[in-house]
């Protein structure tokens, strides 16, 4: 199976080189898309230098348009049989593909969601950022009949024919709830495995906000209505 990596990034010079080494030292990659959404601090003119460098292909957006729609396009410009979003934060490890992959190689699963409350290391942190999370999926798996631990993760891997034909309308952080809503519609076999977490700080990263709490929560809703 062929390997895209999506990484949608926004204003993230003091971490995109290192993000992208350690993506490359899995050594189990084929393609890395990295979609610039818009950046201004100095991101931009660091992925130009590392355009085209063995698996790493950047898209650009000329203006910010969230982290939906970056995924989005990365999604249409990866060629992998397999795709695997990958935040630019370094709060997940890439030395998780393993386990990541390990369901899909084993053609046992679709799509797996890489949990952060299965039990693997983490930094305890965040209370009330992990009670949001924690409702969420709440909402999700009474909305969906399910038992999901971690709707909210950035660790989604899938493959290819899962999103083919699939219309994702996110633009922001609502791309979480859409397309877990999507695919639990299409009733696709969804494992979740336990990752490392290392979250930042709220003075250190972008965090979901009460508004975006909000719209994943219409988001839930609407999608267990509407296609």
């Amino acid at each position: 199976m062929a390997l895209s990596v999506i990484i949608p990034v926004y204003n993230e010079k003091n971490t995109i080189n290192e993000i992208l080494i350690r993506v490359q030292a899995m050594d189990m990659v084929d393609e890395i898309i990295v979609i610039d959404d818009g950046s201004i601090d100095g991101t931009r003119e660091i992925l130009q230098e590392m355009d085209g460098v063995g698996p790493i292909r950047v898209v650009y957006h000329e203006k910010n348009q969230g982290k939906g729609a970056a995924v989005v396009t990365g999604i249409k410009n990866s060629e992998g049989d397999v795709i695997l979003i990958q935040d630019a934060d370094l709060e997940y490890d890439p030395r998780d593909y393993p386990e990541l992959l390990k369901p899909i190689e084993e053609e046992i699963a679709d799509v797996v969601y890489g949990s952060r409350f299965l039990g693997g290391p983490r930094r305890p942190t965040m209370f009330w950022h992990m009670v949001a999370n924690k409702m969420l999926t709440l909402m999700t798996n009474i909305l969906y009949d399910n038992i999901l631990t971690d709707m909210e993760t950035g660790y989604k891997v899938f493959r290819r024919d899962v999103v083919r034909d699939m219309t994702i309308h996110a633009r922001r952080f609502d791309f979480e709830p859409e397309f877990t809503a999507k695919i639990m519609k299409r009733k696709v076999r969804i494992f979740e495995v336990p990752i490392c977490f290392n979250p930042r700080d709220y003075d250190e990263g972008k965090k979901i906000k009460l508004k975006d709490a909000v719209q994943a929560v219409w988001t839930l809703i609407k999608y267990r209505f509407v296609d």
